[in-house]
């Protein structure tokens, strides 16, 4: 065999990975193979892999008769709508996928690559778990892996797409990059295993309910969205890039300025429910105010009380976070504030603009709140938000009671502009509880105490709980008109383009963890 002929063997062989059988096994589970999925993400012929004929150093248990080209992993770059981006996916039809040192170092030099170019990184899970025939050389990998993903946050995207097992120490990864698709009902996610569970627990659970995609997208919130196939993995993949810029140095990507910036929305006017108890969907709100009706929700399934998600407003990519009164009344637990701060950590390390719309009666109340610690981590959307030095622009459609109107990004914590609607109930509490308060006696005395609650619920509510006294102080810089939300936000977030403000000078802050 000539050299070019061997040259092209090494290459067909590392292209059929675990062989025909294993291949169809994939397919019959209903995966794409490793290639295949790399084939579909990046531009059509933008490809480049990297360290092709890569393989293990292995010669114990039998190994030495089992080499493959590649080594259970397809690394390299290549282009997303044009833009530079590097991936890596793991084969489990070599070897279920498992990692090796040489595997993890093809995945570490892609990352290397990445961080040098200032690109993002994509990661396609697949695996079994470290290769155990190679003990330590295999562990070590992985904290090789990991480092690398700590170093790249906040400097690189780092996307995680799990897309069939990912169990034991490999789940570290995926845990420390920036957002986690899975693929539902062909991948999981879990430290141990249901077996080991059993065992040491007595617990009788299956590998969907302990770490399927439902399971981490609405009850542990450590997925942030969940798809029906393969396929759809890789899409969303390449729209939730669009939003997002190549590196911390550089802006988000512009959208087409098709919409017009100076649409209004009459139907806002009326959605505020004359019921200050009565809920509406944000979602409305958001849907009727950016680019085209387009926005892309991040981890929709899990503390459903708070939204957060990308859109466009005048073809500028902003971060959205906003309270959601359909879901217990719009409150903030535990759940929301963890999700609500890492977004917006995301969205600051990465130059994206935040929009805030906030309709919040508090904190949700109760022993298991406290026990389970609301005060800190409630603290870490204070902590975010007023650490946050991108553009900040919020909208007070209804209540905005309490500390939490401060976390909200209130003007206090340097949010750039303020805007609040007509319908705006800025106060330490709600009339009715202030008014329980403050009028106790009085109402315990009167004859007609049930008229005289109303009265002072509505002396209370021109005194104090509506938008006039915050801006009477320079809180809100003006009420608008809710049909005007739109050309309001894109004006503000224009004026904000140069805007250039920095933290006190400091390794890093101690975020309450």
């Amino acid at each position: 065999m000539d050299k070019y002929q061997r040259l092209k063997d090494y290459e067909r062989r590392a292209r059929l990975g675990g062989g025909e059988a294993r291949l169809k096994r994939q397919h019959a589970a209903g995966k794409l193979t490793a290639h295949e999925r790399i084939d579909l993400f990046f531009d059509p012929g933008t490809f480049q892999e990297i360290d092709k004929l890569v393989t293990h150093r292995c010669r114990d248990f039998g190994m030495a008769d089992e080499v493959i080209p590649g080594d259970g992993v397809v690394c390299g770059r290549g282009r997303v709508e044009g833009r530079l981006t590097y991936a890596f996916a793991q084969d489990f039809t070599v070897f279920g996928g498992s990692l090796s040192e040489t595997n993890a170092a093809k995945i570490v030099k892609i990352m290397d690559l990445a961080m040098e170019a200032g690109a993002p990184v994509i990661g396609l899970n697949d695996s079994g778990g470290a290769r155990i025939q190679e003990g330590v050389l295999s562990l070590g990998g992985y904290a090789d892996i990991f480092l690398r993903n700590t170093l790249a946050s906040g400097v690189v995207p780092q996307i995680s797409a799990i897309m069939g097992p990912c169990a034991g120490g490999a789940v570290y990864s995926p845990a420390i990059t920036d957002f986690t698709v899975m693929v539902d009902k062909t991948s999981y996610m879990f430290i141990t295993g249901p077996d080991v569970i059993k065992t040491v627990t007595l617990e009788d659970v299956s590998k969907e309910d302990l770490g399927g995609a439902m399971t981490h997208n609405a009850k542990s919130g450590v997925a942030h969205f969940v798809v029906p196939d393969d396929q759809e993995c890789l899409a969303l993949i390449r729209a939730l890039l669009g939003y997002l810029p190549g590196n911390n140095l550089d802006d988000a990507p512009r959208g087409p300025d098709t919409d017009p910036v100076d649409r209004e929305n009459a139907a806002l006017n009326e959605l505020v429910p004359k019921n200050p108890n009565q809920p509406y969907d944000m979602e409305d709100v958001i849907r009727a105010i950016v680019d085209g009706g387009d926005w892309l929700e991040v981890q929709e399934h899990y503390a459903r009380n708070i939204l957060i998600g990308f859109a466009r407003l005048g073809g500028q990519s902003v971060g959205i976070v906003a309270n959601q009164p359909a879901h217990l009344a719009g409150t903030l637990d535990i759940d929301a504030s963890v999700k609500g701060a890492r977004f917006v950590r995301f969205c600051d390390a990465f130059n994206i603009p935040l929009v805030t719309l906030e309709d919040v009666p508090g904190f949700l109340p109760g022993t298991q709140q406290e026990f389970g610690g609301i005060i800190r981590h409630g603290a870490k959307l204070l902590f975010a938000f007023a650490e946050a030095t991108v553009p900040k622009v919020t909208v007070v459609t209804r209540k905005a009671y309490g500390g939490a109107y401060c976390v909200m990004a209130s003007k206090h914590i340097r949010t750039d502009v303020n805007f609040a609607w007509p319908t705006a109930e800025i106060a330490v509490m709600g009339p009715e509880g202030a008014v329980s308060i403050l009028y106790r006696r009085e109402l315990e005395a009167a004859d007609d105490p049930e008229s005289l609650r109303a009265q002072k619920i509505e002396e209370f509510k021109d005194k104090l709980a509506n938008p006039l006294v915050a801006a009477g102080r320079g809180f809100i810089d003006e009420v608008i008109q809710p049909s005007a939300t739109r050309p309001k936000l894109i004006a503000a977030l224009r004026s904000l383009e140069g805007k250039r403000d920095k933290n006190p000078a400091k390794k890093h802050g101690n975020i309450p963890l």
